[in-house]
């Protein structure tokens, strides 16, 4: 996945139709106006800007040949390519090079770089495709334009982006169907019909929801694995043919089978994508299903449980826990519980479990970037730095941590901040909230002093990473000139004792010092701005770094 499409959501479906083709691809690639040339996938590109870029804080370094950690949309205004409307400008990557030139047109303000490790040039592109939206109706195409090009255009789209399924529900998900005694065979064909309908709404696909199924019964029986069906015409198929197997509820025993088989790369698991686990009951279960709902919590798997029929009162005593619904769960909270009255009502329920298995900032349980790095901020307190640009430093992480979910079992957040010296301002199991952590982020006392960044990455490494965590440990340092001693050393023990490392220099930090610090690949780990109000434009490209660090290696 690239870079940009993490920004994005996806709003509906777009075609894109291009009168030429070539060796550079002609479809236009949207970008926001923070955007780098760094963070562009490929050469040739047609980038697409929003409007009103020149109005925005952004960083450009050079002019004509640009250094690529500048804004690509503010370089194209500032080259007379674009004005305050936006619009696509071709991206040509170039190699690195010295002494880029600073100057003012436009309205853009370019400033002068002394090096950088990779450049652009811009161009107008001759040929910008059409984007028509999935509702377009047949008037809005050219009237010149003959039936049968029409008709050629807009099948095969049409068919390629249904058959991708639902983007904004790019899940992996387990069903857990009741199959016991307690059900019957009349509720279990309703219990059919309503796991189809789920399974129509949630439309699954190559880029869409991947479902999987398992039945309950004495012991598990999976029907068909994530992989098996990604097209809705065979899923439900697929569901319209199970046999009802009849026994005891054992749904602990399913979820175990489900953790252990379903969601692995060998099962049909996707890299990245949440995991979910939706269990459907009749009445309870006959074993305990909590200790496979705590191993299911802690591989990173949202459990919901879909519930029919309590027990009534004369059954309470044949059941084994009473709050069995409440220890399944991935949180005790409402969300991931679903109750339905009785199997003959189920179609109000579908859209409401369709929405909750979608939405993917509340399942809490996922193991993702967001929930699960630790994040230690190394902050130059030196001389230099001066007490209001360190607040702005402050601000810039502040904003960070809040991109992440920080919790006692979420993500954690430490700093260090350091002169000659060093000092420990608060450590990754400090603080259990988001809030605390923030708040002490904007406590720390600015220190004063000199400037010794390799020997505070070789104090960062040992006193705030004590836990070994290959993937989730990130340092990002953030300084602002010239140390006085060796980084490489130090920054290469902190590579191989798994810590990825983010540079992010300001004013006048070496670019040297910077690379030398940086996990690779060196130009997407590092980053600088002239000024330090400029900072907060690497936010999102630092996060969205962090997170794809994240995903390569979980």
């Amino acid at each position: 996945m690239s870079h940009l499409s993490l920004l994005l959501p996806v709003t509906g479906l777009f075609f894109l139709i291009s009168s030429t083709s070539g060796s550079q691809s002609d479809a236009a690639y949207p970008v926001t106006c923070g955007t780098r040339g760094a963070d562009l996938p490929e050469d040739g590109l047609v980038a697409s800007c929003p409007p009103d870029c020149s109005r925005r804080k952004v960083s450009v370094f050079g002019t004509e040949i640009y250094a690529s950690v500048s804004s690509v949309c503010g370089a194209a205004v500032h080259r007379g390519l674009l004005g305050r409307a936006g619009g696509p400008v071709r991206v040509h990557k170039l190699q690195g090079r010295r002494d880029y030139e600073g100057s003012s047109a436009h309205g853009v303000r370019s400033l002068a770089l002394s090096r950088w490790t990779a450049s652009f040039s811009l161009s107008k592109p001759v040929n910008v495709p059409l984007e028509l939206t999935s509702d377009t109706s047949s008037t809005a195409l050219p009237a010149a334009a003959p039936p049968v090009a029409k008709k050629q255009l807009k099948k095969p789209s049409v068919k390629k982006a249904l058959t991708a399924g639902n983007k904004d529900c790019q899940v992996d998900i387990a069903m857990v169907i009741d199959s016991s005694k307690n059900i019957g065979h009349r509720r279990f064909n309703l219990q059919k019909n309503f796991v189809s309908k789920l399974a129509a709404m949630l439309r699954v696909g190559s880029t869409g929801p991947h479902i999987g199924l398992i039945q309950a019964s004495d012991s598990p029986h999976t029907e068909f694995s994530l992989t098996n069906y990604t097209e809705p015409k065979a899923l439900l198929s697929a569901i319209g043919g199970l046999a009802y197997l009849g026994g005891d509820s054992h749904t602990g025993e399913a979820i175990l089978h489900a953790v252990q088989t379903f969601f692995g790369q060998g099962g049909g698991g996707r890299r990245g994508h949440p995991r979910v686990l939706m269990v459907l009951i009749d009445g309870w279960p006959t074993d305990d299903p909590e200790p496979a709902a705590v191993l299911a919590r802690e591989s990173g798997i949202n459990v919901f449980l879909v519930s029919v029929a309590k027990a009534a009162p004369e059954e309470l005593a044949m059941v084994r826990d009473k709050d069995f619904g409440r220890k399944v769960v991935c949180r005790d909270d409402g969300f991931f519980s679903h109750t339905m009255g009785s199997w003959f009502s189920t179609t109000k329920h579908v859209r409401p479990v369709a929405q909750k298995l979608c939405s993917l900032d509340r399942l809490l349980c996922s193991k993702t970037c967001y929930n699960s790095v630790n994040i230690g901020f190394l902050i130059d307190g030196s001389s230099s730095v001066g007490e209001g640009n360190f607040q702005l430093v402050l601000d810039f992480l502040a904003a960070v941590a809040r991109s992440f979910d920080v919790s006692d079992v979420g993500a954690r957040i430490g700093a260090v901040q350091f002169t000659y010296e060093q000092r420990l301002e608060f450590g990754l199991f400090d603080h259990n909230s988001k809030e605390e952590s923030i708040k002490a982020l904007r406590r720390i006392p600015y220190m004063s002093g000199g400037t010794a960044t390799g020997a505070a990455i070789a104090y960062a490494t040992h006193s705030l990473f004590r836990r070994a965590g290959p993937g989730r440990n990130f340092l990002i340092v953030v300084t602002d000139g010239q140390s006085y001693d060796d980084v490489r050393l130090p920054a290469a023990a902190a590579h191989r004792q798994g810590i990825t490392i983010y540079s992010v220099g300001v004013a006048w930090a070496p670019l040297d010092d910077l690379t030398a610090m940086s996990s690779e690949p060196k130009q997407s780990h590092t980053f600088f701005s002239r000024e330090f109000t400029g900072l907060i434009e690497c936010v999102p490209l630092l996060v969205r770094g962090v997170c794809e660090d994240f995903t390569k290696t979980n």
